[in-house]
């Protein structure tokens, strides 16, 4: 039997290696892919390595299918904002980015949109509590 501390570790790893592989096109191939080169990303948009490291670990766990740290992740988001593009109650799902050193949930959150959450169509990243999002792409 593993120590806590060892299924902690593999999950971490196994986290790490899942993140580089979607940002290489290897296990997730259909992760949303820019339309333009990547250094013509437009400010709408965010590319994987550009979000913050606890972003791309969150982007993992979402295609991995958690688990997830935060009891609200992977719930459904109302989109009340009305910011993201209109679809039916029920398609968007919220998950939490950690900001080091905050203990709350923080402001940083990844919302995904599809029928299955483990395969969004679309994700978004926000860094100021809904604020605003910028579309994330490969």
């Amino acid at each position: 039997m593993l120590c806590k501390g060892w299924e902690l570790r593999r999950t971490a790893i196994t986290v790490v290696l899942l993140v580089l592989s979607a940002s290489s096109g290897g296990l997730f191939p259909s992760v949303v892919q820019a339309k333009e080169p990547a250094y013509l990303v437009s400010a709408d948009t965010i590319a994987i390595a550009q979000l913050p490291p606890q972003g791309r670990s969150m982007i993992g766990l979402i295609y991995q299918g958690g688990p997830f740290r935060h009891e609200k992740d992977g719930v459904v988001f109302g989109n009340r904002e009305r910011i993201l593009p209109a679809k039916y109650r029920g398609y968007y799902r919220e998950y939490t980015v950690r900001t080091p050193g905050d203990r709350s949930r923080g402001a940083r959150r990844i919302i995904c949109g599809g029928l299955r959450p483990a395969t969004p169509d679309a994700c978004y990243y926000s860094a100021d509590h809904y604020a605003s999002f910028r579309r994330i792409v490969q």
